[in-house]
């Protein structure tokens, strides 16, 4: 048997410790925190999306990033298998809307709970407050880490499970980047993901704390549409958020973010503009006295009436039998394309997950073993892996995880 080394106790990085030791190795899990699962504490809202219990075919048509590389990896280790396990160890799961898995208790902490007796289970040695400096090398093999206080741990083999550069406060600050590095493996660069958008336009932020749903927001770059989908998005201090935004920005390519984008926001996709303009004849009729800021009321959440008073042309103090047909034909194709431009993502601070890491290029999918050095695995989020949300990134990281543990002989 062996002496098994993984460096970070995320989801990753746990599950590949479970299933080292689930083999018989002797396995130390090694976590620069005060604690294991930091992140998975906030995920989901502090809820923890924990899986998805769709079809595998629908997980890996979720994985944006190399989802041919996880085939392996998501059917060693499949989505039924994560709520086996924490089911295992006393975590009931709950199925939401979008097949979404949860812990019965919506408490993201029941999960950590969980990793821990799986852990201790196992004979696991935990080891936390303690932080690796480097990996020590010999000849193309790693032989163990070396940690920050100097100390040198000696392993059979080490497992890099560090995550990527989102959230740094949770101690996800490019250590794993740095490993692969003094390997000479190859990475790309890692960008935020599932994160939010700040916009151009002050009126924008006149709408901070407005979620609107049934929506759809289209991106585009000159002629080229980037992103259209319907769903749910919010507006911030900063600019946009919500579902809608996180899916885009996952979507939407590095390379595409080197200058400001074009956005549209069909307010009433539900109906065309042909029913949209009969139902503002409809408005005006039943308010022909009134001024036009107020004949609107019907039409929006209290929030963005003035906004789209303030955003068209027709004067807010116009009676309603007075506006034109002109002016009304404008104000549904403001309705139906409400125009801003997205100015940039915000940073890893607020970004879930990463895209971008350790080229998979690097890595044999079969085992999460690196291809160029012996005696060393990566997974989870450092490597070049991300998904939209849903439950699929962690589905990722259990895994490769689960692969990278239970391949060594």
């Amino acid at each position: 048997m062996s002496n098994v080394i993984v460096i970070g106790g995320g989801a990753a990085g746990c599950m590949a410790a479970y299933a080292a030791a689930s083999k018989g190795h002797t396995v130390h899990l090694l976590e620069k925190n005060e604690k294991i699962g930091k992140k998975i504490y906030i995920t989901g809202k502090g809820r923890c999306n924990v899986t998805n219990a769709s079809d595998i075919d629908v997980i890996l048509a979720n994985v944006l990033s190399n989802p041919k590389f996880l085939y392996s990896a998501i059917y060693t280790f499949t989505n039924d298998d994560v709520i086996d396990f924490f089911e295992k160890y006393d975590v009931p799961l709950k199925v939401e809307r979008g097949n979404r898995v949860f812990p019965v208790s919506d408490h993201s902490s029941d999960i950590i709970k969980g990793l821990e007796r799986a852990l201790k289970d196992m004979n696991v040695h935990i080891h936390l407050y303690t932080e690796v400096k480097q990996l020590l090398m010999d000849n193309h093999r790693c032989t163990g880490v070396e940690l920050s206080d100097g100390t040198q741990m000696k392993a059979n083999h080490v497992i890099v499970a560090t995550g990527g550069l989102s959230y740094p406060s949770t101690g996800s600050t490019g250590d794993g980047y740095r490993f692969a590095q003094s390997c000479d493996l190859a990475m790309v660069d890692p960008v935020p993901s599932l994160v939010p958008f700040e916009t151009k336009e002050s009126w924008v932020v006149k709408l901070q704390g407005l979620s609107l749903r049934n929506v759809t927001l289209k991106i585009t770059k000159g002629k080229k549409v980037l992103f259209e989908e319907f769903g749910e998005m919010l507006f911030t201090h900063f600019g946009i958020s919500g579902p809608l935004v996180l899916s885009a920005s996952a979507k939407i390519k590095p390379s595409d973010f080197d200058g400001p984008l074009h956005a549209e926001l069909d307010l009433k996709p539900a109906i065309s503009k042909e029913e949209l303009s009969d139902r503002l004849v409809k408005e005006f009729s039943n308010n022909l006295n009134k001024n036009f800021r107020n004949g609107i009321n019907g039409l929006f959440p209290a929030k963005l009436s003035p906004v789209m008073v303030h955003i068209s042309s027709i004067d807010e103090n116009k009676k309603c039998n007075e506006i034109t047909k002109e002016e009304r034909n404008a104000f549904v194709e403001l309705t139906k394309a409400l125009p801003f431009t997205i100015v940039k993502k915000r940073d890893f601070k607020e970004a879930i997950i990463t895209k971008g890491g350790v080229s998979v290029k690097e890595i044999d999918p079969s085992t999460m073993f690196a291809k160029k050095v012996e005696g060393l695995s990566f997974c989870g989020e450092v490597l070049d892996l991300d998904a939209y949300t849903g439950g699929y990134n962690l589905q990722i990281a259990w895994s490769t995880g689960y692969l990278a543990g239970s391949s060594i002989e």
